[in-house]
């Protein structure tokens, strides 16, 4: 990776922060800083878009849905101080893309190496249900982004949303190839190869889908591992 394109992304995090394109996202996410949840009282919320998290030279992209309320829009880490991150981490660790196997905070020390995480939707949305021009209004960032991200390899769908709008920036990014017929399906383990990279999905690590076994911690090390061969790394356990 080019010592420009390191610098391009900073640039680019850096840029994500300021965006007040929804004023409903703006509007939701401030307003969630300051009435925080008691258990938070305390705590000064980040309340800003949240900018993608990890190694630059990523050969893996993870592709979120968007920043929980009291989670990343607390921390100002993507997947940080809610129980998905917690999921996501801890098996992040297991595969060796993680330093550590809990994140707290974006100032915890916590590094990723060959993976990065970022989200479709940048602001926490309410209900955790963007619009579709909210969407719309954060694929530039992701556009940008992926161009940067010039080792990316893979990309793992964390959920249907994510997989669709993973498809959606794959489109945006080669404008001149036809979209795949017919389009591919969101599923836990789905691949759908493609340019620039492949997709991979993956059951988003949720409470409702890890409490209930719908996604479990094998479930996801599968993945993770399918998504480093994918990236040229080769399948790995800590």
């Amino acid at each position: 990776m080019r010592a420009d394109a390191i610098t391009g992304v900073a640039r680019l995090d850096a840029e994500v922060t300021e965006c007040r394109r929804c004023p409903r996202l703006v509007e939701w996410r401030e307003q969630v800083a300051r009435e925080r949840r008691a258990a938070f009282a305390e705590e000064t919320y980040w309340g800003r878009p949240l900018p993608g998290f990890g190694d630059p030279r990523a050969g893996i992209l993870l592709l979120g849905l968007a920043p929980a309320a009291h989670g990343a829009n607390r921390t100002g880490r993507m997947f940080t101080g809610d129980r998905s991150g917690d999921f996501l981490y801890a098996a992040l660790y297991r595969a060796g893309l993680a330093s550590s196997p809990v994140s707290r905070s974006a100032g915890d020390g916590l590094a990723l190496s060959g993976a990065r995480i970022t989200a479709a939707v940048r602001c926490a949305p309410p209900a955790n249900r963007p619009t579709p021009a909210e969407r719309d209004n954060c694929l530039p960032w992701s556009l940008r982004e992926a161009e940067l991200l010039e080792d990316v390899r893979v990309v793992i769908c964390l959920g249907a949303f994510a997989w669709d709008a993973a498809l959606r920036l794959r489109r945006a990014l080669r404008p001149e190839q036809p979209p795949p017929r017919p389009r591919p399906r969101f599923g836990h383990g789905a691949e759908a190869p493609g340019e620039p990279w492949p997709l991979l999905g993956c059951y988003h690590p949720s409470q409702q889908n890890t409490f209930t076994g719908r996604l479990t911690e094998a479930m996801l090390d599968e993945v993770l591992d399918r998504g480093r061969e994918l990236s040229g790394a080769g399948a790995g356990r800590s």
